[in-house]
């Protein structure tokens, strides 16, 4: 069961560790020390609530064509394979997260507004309905009645982890991050578990 979630754990981390618009906000958000738990709340709740309804909504659909889970499983294998090949050629774009990037995102707003434009761009994402509600879901059917909501488990851990350490840990980070060569590494981390993930699949 542990392997279980920490498949789930790794899985769900290496979708949301990436340079992106809703990482960029967070980021910001705590470098400046604005509404700092708020962010990583709500960026997390919204991760929370697509993985349950892909957890949830796959298994019904799987009990009446459970023939479905090969298809989920190569093609679980063909997304991660070209998602980590993508990480494997950003590395070598040398990317630096700088002010420029962020820039007009992280305002001196109230907290409705934080959480409006967190919203926005967490959930204005299409990529995010493909990696949480059809990858997480569709992988954690592959383990049963019982691993799939342990697999979930895991993916929602991670992105809990993910989003409280980086608003959080944001003051710590951003002379690091501010380095392409520290993006370069963290790229080649996440190609590494997505093909490894994939592997493991086939």
């Amino acid at each position: 069961m542990f392997d279980i979630y920490f498949k789930g754990l790794f899985l769900g981390a290496s979708l949301i560790i990436a340079i992106g618009l809703q990482n960029a906000f967070i980021l910001r958000q705590g470098l400046k020390n604005r509404h700092v738990f708020a962010t990583a709340l709500t960026a997390s709740l919204c991760d929370g609530i697509l993985i349950l309804a892909g957890v949830l909504g796959f298994g019904l659909i799987l009990e009446k064509m459970p023939d479905l889970i090969t298809f989920i499983r190569w093609g679980g294998v063909a997304f991660l394979t070209v998602y980590g090949a993508r990480s494997f050629y950003s590395a070598f774009k040398f990317q630096a997260l700088d002010d420029e990037t962020v820039r007009g995102l992280a305002k001196a707003g109230t907290l409705k507004e934080t959480i409006l434009i967190l919203l926005g761009v967490s959930l204005l994402n299409p990529h995010v309905y493909l990696d949480t509600v059809v990858l997480i879901g569709g992988l954690s059917a592959s383990h049963g009645e019982i691993g799939k909501y342990i697999f979930g488990a895991g993916a929602l851990s991670g992105s809990f982890i993910w989003f409280f350490s980086l608003a959080y840990g944001a003051r710590f980070l951003s002379p690091l991050f501010r380095r392409p060569r520290a993006w370069q590494i963290l790229d080649i981390i996440i190609g590494c578990v997505m093909w490894a993930i994939a592997f493991t699949l086939i």
